[in-house]
């Protein structure tokens, strides 16, 4: 329900005494974690330093408190908002081993399953959840997380619908919903969900987010820099924001303003870049090839390999620049490996044709005359 402004300010208003510093620090970790890393993680690291500076007495006390599973599932939670999905897997599973019942813990795990695609470990939780609390709306939220996995995008929808009609105050079910809409392209029910979602928790800014996002894809980018950048004033420290200001950007031909905001998603991005953030990389490759700026391009484009070397839209795009600098050799290369992971892509085909002409004209002298 709020802010991250108004949670701090919440904190900041609370008197604690000079002996319930760790709970100060403790309440600290678990407001929202959309500061930059070093300030999130100097969070968590305070709590073990008060350890060594306790007195004997509470020695005890800070032990258990560095190991403790409500602490440990906000780290989970953190790892999970910065795009380590793997780390967060670990460690959820291990919390889950200690605290099978940790229902927080529990949906960090459901979600970071969710995005390494772990089918068989959404099944097996959503079974012993169903069968373990038949009431919770996370329950049937990861029913919906399993069936969404698996692409049945119907049979998730009904279940995310189930998850809101048991706890209509369950911001993950609503947004789930919303999302199997938008996957499915009915962007007027999932525009419903995620009005819903925005109306009831005005402190998330994920619901305005997809709104703006749903609008950029029926190309409505005024509407959807509107809405995006209400997402941005609700969370200023979220990577995905700036990336999707400047995909509305670069629709806009605004390309200038798309490179800016590309550059400011690369920055908060902890370090070092996973393959999550590729297409922003790419994004930003693209930006600097429409500003004729082939040398920043391509160096972004290389870079973008060394992140995901299964990425037909890199390859195209790098071939294409090569191009355009009328480096024909290089760009029939990277044509030739962009048609080995789509062959039919009728862009590459035709400009690998292109390509192949002006490669067998270079060199020949334009004053003779064939015919």
């Amino acid at each position: 329900m709020l802010t991250c402004e108004e949670e701090t300010s919440l904190l900041s208003s609370l008197q604690f005494g000079a002996e319930d510093g760790w709970l100060s620090s403790f309440y600290s970790c678990l407001i929202k974690k959309y500061d930059k890393e070093n300030v999130v993680e100097a969070k968590f690291k305070e709590l073990e330093k008060e350890s060594s500076k306790s007195n004997p007495s509470s020695q005890s006390l800070m032990c258990t408190l560095k190991d403790n599973t409500d602490l440990l599932a906000c780290k989970a939670e953190y790892y999970h908002q910065c795009g380590e999905y793997q780390k967060c897997f670990e460690l959820t599973s291990t919390l889950l081993e200690k605290d099978p019942f940790h229902l927080k813990c529990t949906l960090v795990h459901l979600a970071a399953a969710m995005e390494l695609g772990h089918s068989n470990e959404l099944y097996l939780m959503a079974c012993n959840l169903v069968k373990d609390y038949p009431q919770k709306a996370l329950s049937w939220f990861a029913v919906g997380c399993y069936y969404y996995c698996i692409k049945k995008y119907d049979q998730s929808r009904r279940y995310f619908s189930k998850a809101t009609s048991l706890d209509g105050t369950f911001p993950p079910a609503w947004i789930g919903f919303g999302n199997a809409y938008a996957v499915r392209e009915e962007g007027d029910q999932a525009m419903s969900a995620y009005r819903t979602a925005a109306r009831l928790f005005p402190g998330c800014h994920l619901p305005t987010l997809y709104i703006g996002m749903e609008y950029m894809r029926t190309h409505s980018f005024k509407l959807a820099e509107q809405f995006i950048m209400q997402a941005k004033a609700i969370c200023p420290s979220d990577p995905l924001v700036y990336n999707e200001l400047g995909v509305v950007a670069y629709h806009m031909k605004e390309y200038n303003k798309a490179v800016w905001w590309f550059e400011k998603t690369l920055a908060l991005i902890p370090a070092p870049i996973s393959e999550m953030w590729e297409p922003t990389v790419v994004n930003l490759a693209h930006a600097y090839r429409k500003l004729k700026m082939y040398h920043e391009a391509i160096s972004f484009y290389e870079k973008a390999l060394t992140l995901s070397t299964k990425s037909l839209s890199t390859y195209a795009g790098l071939a294409y620049t090569y191009h355009l600098q009328d480096n024909f050799t290089a760009a029939i290369t990277y044509y030739h490996k962009a048609l080995w992971l789509k062959p039919d892509d009728p862009f590459c085909t035709e400009m690998l044709n292109v390509a192949l002409v002006d490669e067998c004209r270079q060199g020949i002298d334009p004053k003779i005359d064939f015919c």
